[in-house]
């Protein structure tokens, strides 16, 4: 465990996931100095942060076994400025961090000090003030010590998302998102809301009462609205039967105005979910993008995250999508899984390149604690979790291969080798709900269990409003989840 004193608050989040980033294994504990008596493990340094009105102090100490007691090993001050703003202190706090920890660990990280989701937004808001490219490149570096590959990978997405978002009525449009929290099986990696539909086959009648519901008050509330693009996703809403599909895209199209939706995605995912029936259906009412996801191509990957189906079953759903006319198909990779090596990685890259797909979603693995992933790690080391730079060069290089372009890229917390997601597709084949989603520029309701709703104000302020994850409860307290909507809606 590493321990930092800090001597005022308001930080403590900024100073965790820095800190994490650099010791990705270790636990990091952030707390007032007074408050509590903590000091690092043996091997690793304790910080000081102490902050006075013009100067932040940063004071690394090491574990002297010999003398038996914390001897100071580096130090650097940073000044802010006595009148700085938030935004600034924190920006020179995490740059004094990002110095100190660097030297004394000899690491740099690729996205510098930025520990954010959405690194793009602040490249969007640097085009959207008429800077030029080589001045957000230099003030991205300059601010954030970004490395000179992802500083242009960011400015790339944000010039590519800038053009494609003038095409779309995101001010005064919405996007609907439709949560299926149903999955064949629950993988190693997940911590989304899904349950498995065996358990719950029986009533996944009064699931979509309940979703209709949101539906109908979706379509009254947001009637007169320009709907852009609507995306289910879950779970694994092909887990539903052909009828139950049949039903949900029927009650949609009905409650709703598909007229200007410009894209109508569904994750249909796990290749053991699809069918010819479910595909049909899909087409019938005009689903215009699907995912089909194998994250690997290897078997025995698959089988230790507990996909239950093969290579030759992702190939087959691929081969049987096409041949119901789907010609905007998304793959989703990651990178990281257990054990896998640059060649592992190859090896599905190659694999997924044989089919030739529309788009590729290439995700570093995220270790989330709700996941059966972080009680595997404890139990199997840390160390069978690698992803690497040519890791990510392999899955780009596949991705330009194809003729794709990266289009849209989040992080998350505890993602393999600090690296990101990035989203590929040709021209024409870009997913829309994943620009208006990542990047916070629209309105989304969402439905469903554990679905979040967003609302963008007119000042950029957003607004959030959560449903419930329990599905069991979601379905009883249906009338609270569409009041927490009316009041988060109502002008």
């Amino acid at each position: 465990m590493i321990a930092v004193m800090v001597n005022e608050t308001g930080y403590e989040y900024d100073i965790h996931s820095l800190v994490k980033a650099f010791y990705p294994t270790s636990e990091v504990k952030v707390f007032v100095e007074g408050e509590k008596d903590i000091i690092s493990d043996r091997g690793l340094p304790l910080l000081r942060l102490t902050r006075s009105r013009e100067l932040i102090t940063l004071l690394l100490s090491e574990w002297q076994e010999a003398d038996g007691e914390w001897t100071p090993a580096l130090q650097q001050e940073a000044v802010p400025g006595p009148d700085a703003d938030k935004i600034r202190v924190k920006n020179v706090l995490k740059q004094l961090i990002y110095r100190v920890l660097s030297a004394y660990t000899g690491k740099d990280l690729p996205w510098g000090t930025l520990t954010g989701i959405r690194p793009t937004r602040i490249a969007m808001g640097l085009l959207e003030q008429g800077k030029t490219q080589e001045e957000i490149f230099r003030q991205m570096q300059d601010t954030y010590y970004l490395s000179d590959e992802k500083g242009r990978l960011c400015l790339e997405i944000a010039q590519r998302e800038q053009d494609l978002l003038s095409h779309i009525h995101y001010r005064d449009g919405y996007s609907l998102y439709i949560g299926i929290p149903f999955c064949p099986t629950t993988c190693l990696y997940c911590s989304f809301t899904s349950c498995s539909i065996g358990a719950w086959k029986d009533r996944v009648g009064e699931y979509l009462d309940a979703l209709e519901q949101e539906i109908r008050y979706t379509a009254e509330a947001f009637q007169g609205k320009v709907l852009d693009s609507v995306y289910i996703g879950g779970g694994t809403p092909t887990t539903l039967e052909p009828a139950q599909l049949e039903r949900l895209l029927k009650g949609l199209r009905q409650s709703l105005a598909f007229d200007t939706v410009q894209e109508f995605t569904v994750e249909a995912g796990r290749a053991d979910s699809i069918t010819e029936e479910k595909l049909q259906v899909l087409k019938t009412y005009g689903v215009t993008r699907i995912s089909v996801n194998p994250q690997t191509m290897r078997e025995e990957t698959l089988r230790l995250i507990g996909r239950r189906h093969t290579p030759q079953q992702v190939s087959d759903a691929f081969h049987l999508a096409r041949r119901y006319g789907f010609d905007n198909i998304n793959m989703d990779l990651i990178l990281g899984l257990p054990g896998e090596t640059d060649e592992d990685v190859r090896y599905t890259t190659e694999a997924v390149r044989a089919l030739w797909p529309d788009s590729l979603t290439v995700h570093s693995l995220a270790v989330k604690r709700a996941s059966a992933l972080s009680r595997w790690i404890a139990e199997n080391g840390l160390q069978t979790i690698r992803n690497t730079d040519d890791m990510m060069e392999i899955a780009s290089r596949a991705a330009a291969s194809m003729g794709m372009q990266p289009y849209y890229l989040y992080r998350q917390k505890n993602m393999a080798g600090n690296f990101e997601n990035v989203g590929y597709a040709r021209p024409g084949s870009y997913g829309i709900y994943n620009i208006l989603m990542m990047e916070e520029v629209q309105t989304i309701i969402a439905v469903g269990a554990g679905s979040i709703s967003k609302r963008l104000y007119p000042d950029g302020r957003i607004e959030r409003c959560e449903n419930v994850k329990d599905v069991a409860s979601f379905i009883e307290r249906i009338d609270e989840m569409i009041e927490r909507k009316r009041k988060l809606f109502e002008d």
